[in-house]
């Protein structure tokens, strides 16, 4: 025993400087190239290669069950491609469930001090009225002409005494039947929208906006071959009156009355199939939601989750609401981890995880992980305007839901595994727009709200681990070679406190054993 020590420590003493430089060079060496190999791949794959082949292939040796979901491999390429193709990066789209901002925005700045919505959000309102609510041969009417310049006022008060001011000048003319005018309905709008301070006022407004936008309806509708000034016409009393319709049955929701709100939505999209610019259909599945009606709401996702059609948060987090319902109320991680998932349950989880990739910023928002705020008027595809959006809306029918939640807090976050990495590759989706965090900081209201940014992958431990390596055994080289007495020094103190313990177990088995048997157990 005493031989080994006395070797050991001749062997420590003929060490020079220069070994140990060599020794923390070489270490250093051989981490760097790790970092850079172990860079490389996550840069390429999007995952460690250590981390890749202790859990591929020393985690099944070691007994563990590999409980990461599957990709959705039924999942056709040609949703993907269609989607590359058809839907444009950052456009911006008109909220279907915007609030109203007499009876609803601006009771929330009274109450508050806040205003909910930014400058940008209502300039994107003002053109949308103009393009829907006017038309060229406005000018030629006085009371269209005063609202064709009431849509483009930026003060609300002058807004509500130009519609007013029209509505009283219609009042005191009697105009001819081939140039009535829609000026009416379109005040009507405008006073429910901004100056009704209660749904049943605005209500009340809309329904006197439906009288008048109906008539004008006909008239152009029978002169709409005549030229394209009542072409034109016909097409502005046509979004006329869909608006109009379109919001009555808000209010109907609004108040309650759910089921004659989903009769009026179901019949305007039957009288107008193909203004899907107002996507009613997200309209009707939030009513049909509240209803808990779940085969009519699968029925309208089979027509309009369909790969030629631009998908939205409402499209594919209702559908993954659906598949959840159907096992979440049993599910459990654990039972889950041990039997591995039934069908029901993979199809379920790779519904929530075709939904997060679509929209990666709702599921913080539907866990009340972030608070919400009042949704704008206006939408940016898969960014946090839309996560806003949807959750306030939707966030009741996930609760109603037993154990979604809990399914949906257990699976989302798996999603961020499957996506390639660096993000311009998709893989359910086109990829990732990186304009959208840019987008959403002009529609949201930044001053007390702050905005959901892409979950960006983290480094891997590994990466990390071979950094902290390669830079220390480096920064030990520099002071070897800069210091070559004093680290042997602290070298040697090192290794003799290292084997220290080891010695002290050599002693107290020596101690113990004879030493006869210690003696053979040596020369063995």
């Amino acid at each position: 025993m005493f031989g080994t020590e006395s070797s050991l420590s001749m062997f420590l003493n003929t060490l020079t400087p220069k070994f140990y430089v060599a020794l923390t060079g070489t270490s250093s060496l051989i981490s760097g190239l790790i970092l850079i190999f172990e860079w490389w791949y996550f840069r390429k794959y999007g995952t460690s290669f250590i981390e890749q082949v202790s859990v591929s292939h020393l985690r099944p040796l070691l007994g563990g069950v590999d409980s990461s979901s599957p990709s959705n491999s039924n999942t056709s390429n040609g949703e993907a491609d269609s989607n590359r193709q058809s839907v444009s990066e950052c456009k911006v789209w008109r909220n279907p469930l915007n609030l109203f901002r007499g009876a609803e925005y601006n009771r929330y700045t009274w109450v508050t001090g806040r205003e909910p919505l930014t400058y940008y959000d209502m300039n994107l309102s003002a053109q949308d009225h103009q393009t829907f609510f006017t038309c060229d041969s406005d000018h030629l009417r006085p009371a269209d002409a005063i609202m064709q310049k009431a849509w483009r006022e930026r003060n609300p008060q002058a807004r509500i005494s130009a519609a007013h001011e029209a509505l009283e000048l219609e009042e005191s003319r009697s105009s001819p039947p081939l140039l009535s005018s829609c000026s009416c309905a379109t005040a009507y709008i405008l006073l429910a929208e901004e100056e009704a301070t209660t749904i049943m006022e605005a209500e009340r407004l809309f329904k006197q906006a439906l009288k008048a936008g109906e008539g004008c309806y006909r008239r152009s509708q029978q002169l709409q071959h005549h030229g394209t000034q009542y072409e034109a016409q016909h097409r502005r009393d046509t979004n006329v009156l869909v608006y109009i319709k379109r919001r009555l049955a808000m209010c109907s929701r609004k108040l309650g009355r759910t089921r004659e709100a989903v009769k009026m939505m179901r019949d305007l999209m039957k009288e107008f199939p193909l203004l899907s610019m107002f996507n009613i259909h997200e309209n009707l599945l939030e009513s049909l939601l509240e209803l808990q009606n779940y085969a009519d709401v699968q029925a309208v996702l089979a027509k309009y989750d369909d790969i030629s059609l631009p998908k939205s948060a409402t499209i594919c987090y209702t559908a993954a609401l659906l598949k959840a319902r159907a096992v979440s109320d049993k599910f459990s991680p654990e039972a889950a981890s041990r039997r591995g998932l039934s069908t029901a349950e993979m199809n379920a989880v790779e519904a929530i995880h075709r939904a997060v990739e679509f929209n990666p910023h709702v599921p913080k928002y539907l866990l009340e992980m972030k608070s919400l705020i009042l949704p704008p008027e206006h939408i940016l595809k898969r960014g946090d305007s839309e996560a806003i959006a949807y959750a306030f809306f939707h966030l009741q029918h996930w609760k109603r839901v037993e154990g979604a939640l809990n399914l949906l807090h257990c699976t989302w976050e798996g999603t961020f595994r499957m996506i390639p990495y660096p993000l311009e590759k998709g893989h359910l989706f086109y990829p990732y727009p990186i304009c959208t965090e840019t987008a959403d900081r002009e529609l949201l209201p930044t001053v007390f709200h702050e905005v959901s940014v892409y979950p960006k992958k983290e480094l891997p431990f590994f990466i990390l681990f071979t950094a902290g390596l390669c830079s220390f055994t480096a920064m030990l080289a520099l002071l070897t070679h800069q210091f070559p007495e004093l680290m042997g020094v602290f070298a040697k103190a090192f290794l003799s406190t290292l084997f220290a313990p080891l010695n002290f177990i050599m002693e107290k088995v020596e101690s113990i054993l004879p030493s006869s048997l210690w003696h053979q157990l040596t020369r063995i």
